[in-house]
């Protein structure tokens, strides 16, 4: 009988599960190996996203730069402000004040009985943000104000941009003589390339936009006898400084800003003066507030 040995098989077959060991081997060190790219190129793509979104951002940021909308004026600089001395008043004239006002004829403008005086204007707006200083300074010499904010104008591409300013939101007035409605429609912060919204005029401040405006702001209406539509002054001297700075330069009748403010409010003071028949003759009866209202009952 021959007799056959079962040896050789046995290696063969061991020498191809050693060749199939291998090779799977080699397909899961493969099939690692491509994971780990996979990897790498996402973390990359990743990384690469995260700084495409940080340079998104940075560019909106400086091509819509924000700045806070108000905050409480600093009191050192809102008494500098609306206490300025009489004798002060007196050392300018008005050869700042680039556009006067307008007189206008209608039903007197009141207030809860009292003669009105209404302001409607924006954070954002630059003209603005000039014409609120004589304005306070104006309205400092009949009455009060209670927590006046300070901002500042929206920024570039707005002309004179970030313009130290007050703004009327949250505050109050009081006076004896008169009263004083404001309105700021827009903040000085863009939401989807806008200024957002901040205070609504209601119907009867809508319907003295309507009658003596063109919606243009700044707006103001004195009694319903003269308006201002934009600023009275030129921007220029408030640029590049801060509110502090503007705040004390108000009262140096020898400064650009002085000359400018203060020959504003003047104006304004005479303006109001009209309105209030003459009260308090402790203004009014001022001979550069008497000269300046002679000159506006003379235009027509």
């Amino acid at each position: 009988m021959a007799i056959h040995s079962t040896e050789p098989p046995k290696a063969g077959h061991e020498r191809a599960s050693a060749r199939e060991r291998a090779s799977a081997a080699r397909e899961l060190q493969r099939k690692r190996d491509s994971r780990r790219r996979m990897l790498i190129i996402g973390g990359i793509c990743g990384a690469l996203v995260a700084v495409v979104a940080v340079m998104v951002i940075l560019y909106a940021t400086k091509s819509e730069k924000k700045v806070a909308t108000s905050s409480l004026a600093p009191a050192a600089a809102v008494k500098s402000v609306t206490t300025v001395a009489a004798s002060t008043y007196d050392k300018v004239d008005t050869s700042k004040v680039v556009a006067g006002p307008k007189k206008v004829s209608g039903s007197a403008l009141t207030f809860n009985g009292k003669p009105g005086i209404y302001y409607q204007g924006a954070e954002y707006c630059p003209f603005c943000a000039a014409e609120r200083w004589p304005l306070v300074v104006a309205l400092s010499r009949f009455g009060t104000f209670s927590n006046l904010s300070q901002t500042v104008s929206g920024a570039a591409p707005e002309p004179y941009p970030a313009t130290p300013t007050f703004s009327f939101v949250a505050s109050s007035y009081s006076s004896p003589y008169l009263a004083f409605q404001a309105v700021e429609t827009q903040t000085n912060q863009k939401k989807n390339g806008q200024y957002t919204p901040l205070q609504t005029p209601t119907a009867a401040q809508e319907a003295i936009i309507a009658k003596y405006g063109s919606g243009s702001v700044p707006f103001l209406d004195f009694g319903n006898k003269y308006t201002i539509e934009g600023a009275s002054y030129s921007s220029a001297p408030l640029v590049g400084k801060s509110f502090d700075e503007i705040a004390a330069a108000v009262a140096d009748p020898n400064s650009e800003v002085g000359k400018s403010v203060l020959g504003t409010a003047n104006l304004m003071t005479a303006m109001i003066c009209d309105v209030t028949g003459g009260k308090p003759g402790s203004v009014c009866n001022d001979s550069t507030i008497t000269k300046l209202r002679s000159i506006l009952n003379a235009e027509k």
